[in-house]
């Protein structure tokens, strides 16, 4: 899954070039450590549009179902109207998940994983007026020691064309929605202080002066 990610450049320039987009993303996207649900993020909604939208669906009217994540498996079946019109990417360039602590009572411990050393990259999202989803998929050999799912993640401005564009059919869309390959994304410990909504910083992604022990030699 993904419940908290990094979009911590502050470089709107290198984004717009990146992403070739018109203009960059609002400031106040960027520059991120610790993005939370219900924040607004950095998404584009169509070919060289970049805009802020809520991170959180709600799809149905008085509903408190808010989802921000959307497993890739049953997309099309719970959001088949989404998966055809509202296809969308989410900008980042980290992530984190969480690791149970094997103390009784200490805070559970964070790991953030990054692409390509650290680029840029984008999420496979859904969106409506409401917000956006980022969609999840079986985790690779790296993610898999801390969480059996990972955020999919697109395999460059190639795929990235193809999942916004109007023209590609859902099955052909469902194509991209695989593990990113293991040898490309790196993780790190993270500092615990990212445990809470809030919090922002670069320092986030400095570990601990102990930093915890991986749970298993795949992590590094």
């Amino acid at each position: 899954m993904c419940g908290r990610y990094t979009l911590s450049t502050v470089d709107g320039p290198e984004i717009a070039q990146r992403f070739s987009l018109i203009n960059p993303p609002s400031e106040e996207t960027l520059g991120r450590f610790n993005v939370c649900p219900t924040e607004t993020v950095a998404a584009i909604v169509a070919p060289g549009e970049a805009t802020g939208v809520q991170w959180g669906l709600r799809p149905f009217k008085n509903g408190s179902f808010a989802p921000i994540n959307v497993r890739s498996e049953t997309a099309s079946k719970r959001f088949k109207w989404l998966m055809d019109r509202g296809r969308c990417l989410v900008l980042a360039d980290g992530w984190y998940e969480w690791l149970k602590a094997e103390q009784k009572g200490q805070p559970k411990l964070p790991f953030r994983y990054t692409v390509d050393d650290g680029s840029l990259f984008a999420f496979a999202g859904v969106y409506d007026r409401t917000g956006v989803a980022i969609l999840t998929t079986e985790a690779n050999e790296i993610c898999k020691p801390v969480h059996d799912r990972m955020p999919v993640i697109l395999d460059g401005p190639e795929a990235e064309a193809m999942w916004l564009s109007k023209d590609v059919a859902i099955p052909e869309a469902e194509g991209l929605l695989i593990p990113f390959p293991s040898e490309r994304v790196s993780v790190a410990p993270a500092n615990p202080a990212v445990n809470r909504a809030g919090v922002e910083g670069p320092e986030l992604l400095t570990p601990p002066d102990a930093p915890p022990t991986p749970p298993s030699d795949t992590l590094f």
